[in-house]
């Protein structure tokens, strides 16, 4: 509960009349100062009386008027006495005027203290929901950020979320490899074959660069007669080119494959002309998913 709304209960409990001394004392002292206060007071004050003004008068029973005779201070209890017919009532007094007001304010008290109660119990279960709710938002502050904190029972959960991960698909086709190296050497060069495409890649390995010369590949079958060219390996390390797919796929796979140190740019027959540094065959690395 706010203070504004806190202000406004008191006001209306200050005109109900439902206050203890000190608490009056209190809300006088704040009339005096806060004339925003002070307004709520009137304003409780004009509603209270329009429902003052709705109750009809009750005339007291024969015991209250005992009760009331006591309260105020009178000697003797006077029962009401009976009347000829023929004899008027008795003019009511002014002290007996005072007690039947008592008596019907003594009723209205009744209600007011009832509504007081009222009040002031829900006052106070709205200011332990507010404290619970401020509870429960530090709570969860600290299950975010330092879960550590708390106990074991007041720790939040892990959440294990499950993530399927597929596996890369199997090519659809054979992969070929040769390793180009020299008799008894390290590898060179790793040339790269795709069954399908027959595209090839050649991947430097260990061959030192020849000041003015070019590495030239080529590829040698019986059945093509010469040795034909595959064209210059570049300076960087991965050559990539399509030029195997106009050979047979049977000649791709059992060729030879062979490196020669070139003039710059290639050879400028068409033939090697000097004899392979390098040479490798292709074997097989990934097999057909028709095996």
């Amino acid at each position: 509960m706010t203070d504004d709304e806190d202000h406004i209960a008191l006001a209306a409990e200050y005109v109900l009349g439902t206050l203890d001394a000190a608490e009056r004392v209190q809300v006088e002292a704040m009339m005096a100062v806060d004339a925003d206060f002070r307004a709520r007071v009137e304003a409780w004050d004009q509603k209270f009386a329009v429902l003052n003004q709705m109750v009809g008068s009750v005339e007291p029973r024969d015991e209250v008027w005992e009760k009331i005779r006591a309260a105020i201070g009178l000697a003797e209890s006077r029962q009401p006495s009976v009347l000829p017919e023929t004899e008027s009532a008795p003019p009511v007094t002014p002290a007996e005027t005072s007690a039947t007001v008592a008596a019907e304010k003594s009723a209205e008290a009744g209600n007011v203290v009832a509504f007081s109660q009222d009040a002031r119990r829900w006052r106070s279960v709205a200011r332990v929901a507010s404290a619970l709710a401020a509870a429960l938002v530090v709570l969860f502050g600290i299950q975010l950020a330092q879960p550590d904190w708390l106990p074991e029972g007041l720790r939040s959960k892990p959440r294990v979320k499950i993530v399927q991960v597929q596996a890369p698909a199997t090519p659809s086709h054979a992969q070929y490899v040769a390793v180009l190296q020299k008799a008894g050497g390290g590898p060179a060069f790793i040339l790269t074959v795709d069954a399908a495409t027959r595209d090839f890649t050649v991947r430097k390995v260990d061959a030192a660069p020849e000041q003015g010369k070019s590495y030239e590949l080529w590829l040698i079958s019986d059945k093509l007669g010469a040795p034909r060219s595959l064209g210059v390996i570049g300076d960087s390390d991965f050559t990539a080119r399509p030029v195997l797919a106009s050979y047979d796929p049977g000649v791709v796979k059992d060729a030879t494959y062979a490196v020669t140190i070139e003039p710059q740019g290639g050879s400028p027959t068409g033939k090697p002309t000097s004899t392979p540094v390098y040479t490798g065959k292709l074997i097989e690395t990934v097999p057909s998913p028709s095996r």
